[in-house]
């Protein structure tokens, strides 16, 4: 009989296992830094030249050399372009700490964190030095803010080969890989933090709430077994989780711990560093993930002051497991109900829409298109619209060309809505050109793309008895009779 492997643990380590992971007199058991506390910090120290997410190279190397007196810097090798790839070390402790982040050139909102924590590391004389002397006294920790610079100058997910560097552990065609691999083999870190955002779609399971915070101790087989390795991250990720709960309870998900054996993250908890992955992904009213920045400064920070006081032996892992897992059901825009025409007939079916984020340069345009339809039940919306007893119904473009986009404002924007009008043309500007009106721009084109079906872009009205009520305009959704303040970013066509 073939018996299970996470059954099958030696008597040894399976009374380790119970005796790190119960609660007992012998378990260190600290206060950690309170949320407010951690909160004032972040204020007081928060990094002032980021102030976006989508930061280049060059703009972090003035920023990293301005701690040369506080942080030994090293540059530990180049990209493939050859852009820099440094390294900051802090502390005069035995537990070694390493905390990477950048991998994914797009994924930057704990590199922005990270140097928010600098500045409070550096500083002195103030109400924190006590948790900066505990942290000193007990840490050697080794930051790598940014190992995928390369990625970055595009605000892309890949290396300039083509390569994601969390499928290049084993292998290590990159550059960049062999840097972060021999980071971790010369620091033999005892514990790692590995940086990350998500996409903002995920929620926390079987609620409406999105995956603010992701966290996961990665496993190191495709058994997902628990060593004493894992163990360790997964007991400081509970102590994070007590922080996040206070100031975004439910906004926490656990990532999928289905073993990759390319990943970083993966590898390096079986190479003996007790791994931490952290994915930023979405918060309401935040797209450019300063608060979620926040979020990551208070829980490093928190997680360092853990394993300085070994305070996370405090949790179990059933802790951990408690912690809900991540989903994928979020979508911008849901509309129920809303009647489309096939074949003379009408058919009322649910919309599941989602605005997908395109780079444009230092900052970025959406697109518009319905990402599934049916029954949507299983879904939720960060914006939901019930359309029971309205019509899709197709746009037109107006028929006169304005000279440039300035001739058009919110007002006559909404105007053209109401009378049946989903776009416009310009005959200046370029084509690519950004704008925030509410309706679709056109430069070198006569018309628009437009469906309901899924893959189609999300241009038409919602009509009752004739009377135009609703505009969705490149996935956004207009009460043209009592239309709100939103943010419209959108690209000439």
């Amino acid at each position: 009989m073939k018996v299970n492997s996470k059954i099958s643990i030696s008597l040894f380590l399976l009374f380790s296992f119970l005796a790190i992971s119960c609660k007992t007199a012998s378990t260190p058991s600290s206060k950690s830094t309170a949320v407010a506390t951690l909160e004032s910090a972040y204020s007081k120290f928060k990094e002032p030249a980021i102030t976006h997410r989508r930061f280049k190279h060059a703009d972090l190397q003035p920023l990293i050399q301005k701690h040369t007196d506080a942080f030994q810097i090293t540059k530990l090798g180049e990209s493939v372009e050859g852009r820099s790839i440094s390294s900051l070390d802090w502390g005069d402790g035995k537990i070694k700490v390493m905390l990477w982040s950048q991998m994914h050139g797009n994924e930057s909102t704990a590199t922005m964190s990270l140097f928010d924590l600098f500045n409070f590391l550096e500083a002195n004389g103030d109400e924190y030095d006590e948790l900066r002397t505990l942290l000193n006294s007990k840490l050697e920790l080794k930051f790598i803010p940014m190992i995928n610079p390369d990625g970055a100058e595009e605000f892309k997910r890949r290396n300039a080969l083509d390569i994601d560097l969390n499928r290049d552990a084993i292998s290590q065609i990159s550059p960049e890989a062999v840097i972060l691999k021999a980071a971790r083999d010369d620091f033999d870190p005892e514990f790692g933090f590995n940086l990350h955002d998500q996409q903002t779609y995920y929620n926390a399971s079987r609620t409406p709430k999105q995956a603010t915070i992701s966290v996961l101790a990665p496993a190191y087989n495709y058994e997902t077994d628990v060593n004493m390795v894992r163990m360790k991250a997964m007991q400081t990720i509970v102590g994070m989780n007590e922080i996040l709960q206070q100031v975004v309870p439910g906004h926490v998900g656990k990532y999928d711990d289905a073993f990759e054996p390319r990943a970083f993250g993966d590898n390096i908890t079986k190479w003996g560093t007790s791994t931490i992955l952290i994915e930023s992904g979405g918060y309401p009213n935040d797209p450019d993930k300063q608060y979620i920045r926040q979020l990551n400064f208070m829980i490093i920070l928190n997680a360092l002051e853990q394993i300085a006081t070994r305070s996370y032996e405090q949790y179990t892992t059933e802790e951990y497991f408690a912690i809900p897992d991540n989903d994928l059901q979020l979508v911008d825009l849901l509309i129920n109900e809303v009647q489309v025409p096939m074949k003379g007939k009408s058919y009322p079916v649910d919309m599941a829409i989602r605005r997908r984020e395109m780079s444009a340069g230092d900052t970025y345009y959406v697109t518009g298109s319905v990402d599934d339809l049916g029954d949507m039940q299983v879904y939720f919306g960060m914006e939901e619209f019930d359309a029971k007893g309205l019509n899709y119904v197709a746009g037109k473009v107006y028929e006169s060309t304005f000279e440039s986009i300035s001739k058009i404002d919110y007002v006559k924007a909404l105007d053209l809505l109401k009378q049946g009008y989903l776009a416009v043309k310009v005959k200046n500007g370029a084509k690519g050109d950004l704008h925030q009106l509410p309706i679709l721009v056109l430069k070198s084109r006569d018309n628009f793309d437009s469906g309901w079906k899924t893959g189609e872009a999300t241009n038409f009205f919602l009509e009752k008895d004739g009377v135009r009520k609703y505009a969705v305009v490149n996935g956004y959704l207009i009460d043209l009779e009592n239309p709100k303040d939103q943010e419209f970013k959108q690209q000439i066509y």
